[in-house]
């Protein structure tokens, strides 16, 4: 029968509390007992030595015996110290005058180096400390060996960042120094914080994101790596027991974690978890790994968790997952904003009036998009017989794209219209209303525009606002149409008034009106595109106002195009 898998911290504490206490208790009734010993005596400074003689008792550390009782107590120290597997030596304090320690001397040492490019003890006896061991003087050493010797306490896992000169250049590492009373000299032992292979793990471990615990069910003694400690952020020496790691899982992720920590009490190996953690009110997402060692008796008496930080690997994989949704979004937007543009545009701008066929005069408009799925923007034209026998003819280019520069370029447009329905009205007066609109509107952006009236005598009075000159083709010959008179842009000057210059046209000449976007180009003079489309209107001569536009736009390649660009040829038969 599966086991429950709790669903909730407290069930889940409560199993762990219990399966914990059934574990203990079975193994209480096999284990041995152990007799605790009587306290050792404090033998006190009394001239014992460390090999128990004296005061009676026999002494086994020399057979030269130099001293009281009949043996040499420093023999016996010294001896020992080859035994000791960390680097350790016998030091005699060195006083001033005022009888201040200022150094030690090496009396004895044994010959393991803490670190390669350091001296063994043994190597350095009959010379000062400080001369051997120059780096301890900025840590403090000498200090708190002396006080070893005037209080008689001993210190344990003194940190010295030590620090050495040599010919090869700067050597440091971090040397923990353990020292006691003997007699009127200090023994001290030395060694490296972390070894080779300690380093190595722990650089593992911080590169990884990575670190490992165990957790032993008997004796309750939790030990934690420091890439544990540092995913966590907890005080090394307290490490979390597995109720208190309970406590940091998400809420929702209690189940998961819950099915991990049963499986390893039940002895098996389960596989990894995903496992969201609380920290210091910031969520932490680990991948856990465990591992239950099992007794003769089967039954788990310990258990390793080996924990992966995945958490910015997941607000990476988050804030990529937002990146493509908003790029979705907006690919969603512009697809929805061009098929409104582009309705509207189909709309806004119907072909020709089929009236200006029956005078004899053919009307040809083009609308290029810069690319193909792009925004369509403000470019606009109208062409259109008024009722006084007048045609209006009119050209322009709102600032902007998409459904902005489409809305300013419908409210140009129909504004014109409504504008040229007034009787004895001319281009400027046109242009000049045109003008006061945008410039009155406080949202509206500037814009270029061409408006002209072709009378029934043929001949053009036009106006012109910022807007580059209409190209006249007569014969095989193309010229630009003077511009002299041109004024400012739309919604830039209140009050201007827009002047107007007259052409007269002839049978056969065609007019061909554009926007920048078919003559503009980065890093290129626009004197240079209009020139361009000059010549490839110079080959049009004898076609009609269609033929025409399909020649010119077909003369230069539409992807170096930057802008969207319209046309309109006007023929006169």
């Amino acid at each position: 029968m599966s086991p429950v898998v709790p669903q909730d911290t407290a069930s889940l504490k409560l199993l762990i509390t219990r399966e914990v206490a059934a574990l203990r208790a079975a193994a209480r009734r096999d284990a041995g007992v152990r007799r605790e010993a009587e306290a050792p005596q404090d033998r006190g400074s009394s001239g014992s030595c460390p090999c128990g003689g004296g005061e009676g008792a026999p002494h086994s550390c020399s057979d030269d015996p130099d001293g009281p009782d009949g043996h040499d107590p420093w023999g016996c120290v010294c001896a020992a110290l080859p035994a000791i597997p960390v680097s350790a030596a016998l030091l005699a304090p060195v006083r001033d005058e005022d009888g201040r320690v200022v150094d030690f001397t090496v009396r004895a040492g044994n010959h393991v180096r803490s670190a390669q490019w350091l001296d063994a003890p043994d190597a350095q006896v009959g010379r000062r400390l400080l001369e051997v061991q120059p780096g301890a003087a900025a840590g403090g050493l000498v200090g708190a060996l002396s006080e070893v010797l005037d209080t008689g306490r001993a210190v344990h896992s003194y940190a010295v960042d030590y620090t050495e000169q040599h010919r090869d250049g700067l050597h440091r590492t971090k040397l923990l120094y353990d020292a006691a009373s003997c007699g009127d000299k200090v023994l001290a032992t030395w060694r490296p914080a972390l070894n080779r292979t300690e380093m190595m793990s722990l650089d593992a471990q911080y590169i990884a994101s990575m670190g490992w615990g165990t957790w032993d069910l008997l004796s309750g003694a939790v030990i934690w790596s420091e890439g544990l400690t540092s995913i966590f952020r907890t005080d090394p020496a307290r490490p979390l027991s597995l109720t208190e790691l309970c406590d940091a899982v998400l809420p929702e992720d209690v189940p998961r974690f819950a099915k991990l920590m049963t499986a390893l009490l039940d002895g098996e190996e389960p596989p990894g978890a995903e496992v969201r953690f609380t920290v210091l009110g910031e969520v932490r997402t680990l991948t856990l790994v465990g591992h239950p060692v099992i007794a003769t008796d089967g039954m788990p008496w310990l258990l390793r968790l080996i924990a992966r930080d995945l958490t910015a690997q997941v607000r990476s994989r988050q804030r990529l997952a937002e990146t493509r949704r908003q790029t979705q979004r907006l690919r969603e937007e512009a697809a929805a904003e061009h098929r409104v543009a582009s309705a509207l545009r189909e709309a806004l701008l119907p072909t020709h009036s089929a009236e200006l066929e029956a005078l004899g005069i053919s009307v040809a408009a083009a609308y290029l998009p810069a690319e193909e799925d792009a925004s369509v923007g403000g470019d606009w034209y109208k062409c259109r017989l008024l009722p006084d026998g007048r045609i209006l003819l009119a050209i322009g280019d709102a600032c902007g794209h998409g459904l902005d520069a489409v809305a300013r370029m419908a409210q140009q447009r129909h504004a014109l219209a409504g504008l040229a329905h007034s009787p004895g009205t001319h281009a400027g007066q046109l242009a000049t209303w045109l003008n006061e609109l945008l410039c009155s509107d406080p949202a509206a952006e500037t814009a270029t525009g061409i408006i002209g009236h072709i009378d029934a005598a043929r001949n053009l009075r036009w106006a012109c606002a910022g807007h580059p000159a209409p190209l006249l083709l007569r014969g095989d010959a193309a010229t630009a149409l003077d511009t002299e008179h041109r004024g400012p842009l739309f919604g830039l000057l209140p009050g201007h008034e827009y002047a107007t210059a007259t052409v007269p046209l002839r049978s056969g000449d065609l007019l061909l009106l554009y926007t920048d976007g078919m003559v503009e180009r980065r890093g290129q003079d626009i004197t240079y595109g209009i020139d361009t489309l000059r010549k490839a209107l110079e080959s049009c001569a004898g076609l009609g106002a269609a033929e025409t536009l399909d020649r010119v736009m077909s003369a230069g390649p539409a992807d170096d195009r930057e802008d969207d660009a319209c046309l309109l040829a006007i023929r006169l038969g």
